[in-house]
């Protein structure tokens, strides 16, 4: 059975996991911190809108044609 010390390749790959997960982690504490100074926005400015309200009775042509 070989020894573990002499596969480098197990170490490469042990040591680029290890790197990823600390860019990953890295990555996580920048966002949180950035996320945390930022001002809240508003996702979607409200506008004023207009609705426009169109009653139709049952014997009107329109809602003969629309049904």
């Amino acid at each position: 059975m070989s020894d573990w010390t002499s596969l480098w390749y197990v170490w490469l790959i042990l040591l680029l996991v290890f790197l990823l997960l600390l860019c990953g982690v890295s990555a996580s504490c920048v966002r949180f911190c950035c996320r945390k100074k930022r001002l809240p926005v508003e996702p979607f400015p409200r506008h004023a809108c207009d609705l426009t309200v169109i009653g139709i009775d049952s014997d009107s042509t329109a809602h003969s044609t629309v049904t």
